[in-house]
């Protein structure tokens, strides 16, 4: 690489992107980079040498209404960057997730000709909906770097220059099972019978889901007296929430259930109560990555809001809406949306999973997935894009 410093612009929304992030700056630190990095990152980001030029939470808004009301503080953030690297541009500006934010940034720095590389690090999730995005992002992204590797191949057919890097999620996640330390953890019993119960962490996702998921559990403590249900709590909230809910229930399947609350700063609860179970039951999200990451056995579900459960079917151009099928291309779990996700069909699909031999064959499946999402065919990211720096002359821009 030349023999100057280079300057590198990162923008990071939330705690993930962080990591992200100061992996990163390692990545460049380790293969001897002088960089100097600027732009805005989080705590673990500014505690490597970052250089945050505004706070991370301006970013961390989340829903249309609340945007809105932020806007005229995204666009000053927006535009007092674009300012700043019009003086004095960063070699390459490097979105990681936060989308709507990132790509706006590197819009604007291709409209204005600046001599500068953009990188868009996660990809947003064109594949599945308003696909129509992508022509936006052939225009104002000269890298696309992906965490699945069908999302390389979506951009390929539009041409959109782009590499598989592999899921930091995957690499943290031991290739063997750690059900046993999970259960230890957790003060549970080491032959127990367990069955995870995730209505999802937030307050609307929970009062929609944990009727669904708790009934669901009611049918099968009649029927199956050796199983006990395991219920993360993620903070205090969900915890009177949820054991509001319960309430509502009969007291023999209250006596089944453990409500499990958060006292964990390196591992999430809902991970560890997902580790110790023998099936795992869940709202689909990321948690969906996670459990079969964690190779568990699983059913998945969801309800929306039926209007936009409407304008969802219109917008979304995949067959599948959990990450575990999306990523094999086939189903490989159950999931329930909608009008079929009803207690009665829930308890049914968790009960098939008390086949042994059934059980088995989905979890061998995930660890094949999980085995692909750290092949040998993940690109470093830090190489990537000292490559796409090396293929231009230093101030030649398109």
């Amino acid at each position: 690489m030349q023999n100057r410093k280079l300057k590198i612009g990162i923008v990071v929304g939330e705690v993930s992107g962080d990591t992200l992030g100061v992996e990163l700056m390692q990545r460049f630190r380790d293969l001897g980079i002088d960089a100097e990095f600027e732009g805005i990152g989080g705590p673990q980001m500014i505690a490597a040498g970052f250089h945050s030029l505004y706070p991370m939470e301006t970013l961390a808004v989340m829903g249309i209404v609340e945007v809105l009301k932020d806007l005229k503080q995204l666009f000053a953030v927006r535009n007092g960057l674009i300012e700043r690297w019009q003086k004095a541009p960063v070699d390459v500006f490097i979105g990681i997730d936060a989308p709507d934010f990132n790509l706006r940034v590197s819009k604007k720095i291709k409209e204005q000709h600046l001599p500068i590389k953009t990188v868009q690090y996660v990809s947003p999730s064109v594949w599945a909906w308003r696909q129509n995005r992508v022509y936006g992002i052939k225009r104002s992204i000269d890298l696309v770097m992906c965490l699945f590797p069908f999302e390389k191949a979506f951009y390929q057919k539009y041409q959109v220059p782009a590499i598989f890097v592999g899921h930091p999620l995957a690499k943290q996640l031991p290739l063997q099972q750690q059900t046993q330390q999970a259960r230890a953890a957790l003060n549970l019993n080491a032959d127990g019978k367990y069955i995870a119960l995730l209505p999802g962490s937030r307050r609307g996702e929970v009062e929609r889901l944990a009727p669904l998921v708790f009934s669901a559990g009611q049918i099968l403590a009649q029927k199956h007296p050796q199983y006990q249900f395991l219920v993360p709590a993620i903070n205090e909230q969900r915890k009177q929430q949820i054991s509001h809910i319960l309430q509502g229930y009969p007291q023999e399947f209250r006596d089944r259930v453990q409500l499990l609350e958060n006292h964990y700063t390196e591992s999430k609860v809902g991970r560890m109560v997902m580790e110790a179970s023998d099936i795992v039951a869940l709202a689909s999200g990321t948690a969906t990555l996670e459990a079969m990451l964690l190779h568990r056995p699983m059913v998945t579900f969801y309800k929306l809001h039926w209007l936009t459960y409407r304008i969802a079917k219109l917008l979304v151009k995949i067959p599948y809406f959990s990450l575990p099928n999306i990523i094999a291309g086939k189903k490989v779990i159950e999931e329930l949306v909608q009008d079929q996700a009803t207690p009665q069909r829930l308890a049914t699909e968790i009960e098939k999973l008390m086949d042994v031999e059934r059980a088995q064959i989905q979890v061998m499946q995930h660890l094949s997935m999980h085995k692909q999402l750290i092949s040998g065919d993940t690109q470093d990211p830090a190489k990537a894009i000292l490559a796409l720096l090396e293929s231009s002359p230093e101030h030649s821009h398109s």
